[in-house]
């Protein structure tokens, strides 16, 4: 059992935590180099696990399962398909890139990179759980090493942003265990297996489902983040060290949206009828996080604001419940977690050496950093999802698919990418144009790791931007299982590169 493959990637960063806990705390540097190797380790091992799984195939693959509670009906159940595998894969990069820039770490350093080996664990297990009761407990899990890394590493705020982000994320998961446990009673098999909750669940009225699949909005919502749950997400962003923001942004939110296409998988009438309410919350996300970032002047303000735009577009994205929307939704998760996770590098990077976030207190920094100029100016590209990068090959795929579903209307997805490309530009001119401030002729400009850690995820944007054909073809079967519920066309997406 514990030489299966999935069961072997999840403990491969828990025993390396265990193994930090035995390090002597007074040397920093084996520390950090220790959870390095273990996260690069871990990194390897899911990209190696490519080679065991057939993407062509909907059913879920590497599965096992334990029975742990025959009364309660709880097993630990693993498995992932196109959907899973994508989020596992971008957890194990955004972990290791976020560990690489984690140099400014200089107090309890023994316990930071403890607990953020623990949170790949955590995380990991949410997306490769194929056992409800396992789901809410990792979900839950995942909190734990965040509330600590924002509450022990964070800013003045920090005591605040890691209380609120607890309330906020624990008030969501009460809905979320109601709807789950309401699923339970409906179930005859009594599990909470995928399986047997999704069996369950046809036999409820479509009300009944609407009002279960409300709950799990709620709780999942408050991840994503909807409008109006995102409270909690730009104080968590400020305060969080910027290692944990890029962990925070990359990944936690994607957690949100992966549960909620589960949540379509099992309760498809419920997602039919709740179809309009999920257009509207997206454009909403797209528009209201949109048009706040615009007026940030607070860069780690303005990404986090950018974050709930983004995510705006996943829902979209799911909410036309085709195959080129939904497609283009699970491509936007992976894109956003990538160039997010960039631009919070670059920025958490150049606020350790200028001790400002304010965009007016730079000017013309391209004379005396210019490898920041250049990766800062290519991750804003990415967010705006330019041509070439994964983001417009994500954002393609939303537009053909929400005109199928939606007609005109889809024209506010082009509107929300005129605001990003507003404030990524104004940033971008504030940053690198304009007179040189004295006080900002000394600052530092990137060392050779830090190159490598952020160049790595620009390179990964490119790439996907240039050549989406291995992602759109991972995860293609899976989504065109997941809208076989839906008496909708099924168009194949669109492989042949960035542009169409």
């Amino acid at each position: 059992m514990m030489d299966h493959p999935l069961i072997l990637l999840l403990l491969l960063p828990a025993v390396g935590a265990f193994i930090l806990a035995l390090l002597p705390s007074g040397r920093p540097g084996l520390i950090r180099n220790t959870a390095i190797g273990v996260a690069a380790v871990t990194l390897a091992y899911a990209v190696s696990l490519t080679q065991q799984i057939d993407f062509s195939n909907p059913a879920i693959q590497l599965a096992t399962s334990m029975v742990w509670n025959p009364k309660l009906g709880t097993s630990f159940s693993l498995g992932v398909d196109g959907l899973a595998f994508p989020m596992v894969l971008l957890t194990t990069v955004l972990v290791l890139m976020a560990l690489l820039a984690s140099h400014m770490i200089t107090h309890h350093v023994k316990g930071y990179y403890l607990l953020m080996l623990l949170l790949e664990a955590a995380t990991m297990g949410v997306f490769m759980a194929q056992d409800w009761g396992l789901f809410y407990v990792f979900w839950e899990l995942v909190l734990i090493p965040l509330f600590f890394l924002i509450d022990r590493w964070g800013g003045k705020n920090r005591q605040t942003a890691a209380l609120n982000f607890v309330l906020y994320t624990m008030g969501g998961s009460i809905f979320m265990l109601l709807a789950l446990l309401v699923l339970f009673d409906a179930t005859p098999a009594h599990s909470f297996t995928f399986a047997a909750i999704a069996e369950g669940a046809r036999q409820l009225s479509t009300t009944e489902q609407i009002l279960i699949f409300s709950g799990l909005l709620i709780g999942f919502g408050v991840k994503m983040p909807l409008f109006p749950l995102h409270g909690w997400l730009p104080l968590a962003h400020v305060e969080a060290p910027s290692p944990v923001s890029i962990l925070l942004s990359g990944i936690l939110l994607k957690m949100g949206s992966y549960g909620l296409l589960r949540t379509i998988d099992i309760l498809p009438a419920a997602a039919q009828a709740m179809q309009g309410l999920l257009f509207t919350l997206g454009v909403i996300g797209l528009l209201y996080g949109g048009l706040l970032a615009w007026r940030q002047s607070d860069m780690k303000k303005m990404i986090a604001y950018s974050s709930v735009s983004h995510m705006g577009v996943v829902l979209i994205g799911i909410s036309t419940l085709n195959v080129i929307g939904m497609t283009g939704a699970v491509y936007q998760m992976v894109a956003h977690g990538l160039v997010a996770g960039a631009t919070f590098m670059l920025i958490g990077l150049l606020y350790e050496r200028t001790h400002t976030r304010d965009i007016n207190d730079y000017g013309s920094l391209i004379r005396v950093t210019p490898r920041f100029a250049f990766l800062i100016i290519l991750a804003f590209v990415g967010g705006v999802g330019l041509p070439s990068t994964a983001g417009f090959v994500a954002e393609l795929h939303v537009l053909i698919g929400g005109f199928e579903a939606w007609g005109w209307s889809i024209v506010l997805l082009s509107l929300g990418v005129l605001i990003t490309a507003t404030y990524s530009i104004r940033t971008v001119k504030q940053l690198y144009t304009g007179p040189m401030r004295l006080d900002m002729q000394q600052v530092e400009d990137m060392r050779p790791l830090e190159m490598v850690a952020a160049g790595s995820l620009i390179i990964g944007t490119l790439l996907l931007g240039f050549y989406p054909a291995p992602l759109l073809t991972m995860m293609d079967t899976s989504v065109q299982q997941l809208i076989s519920h839906f008496v909708l066309p099924i168009v194949a997406p669109i492989s042949g590169g960035a542009m169409p």
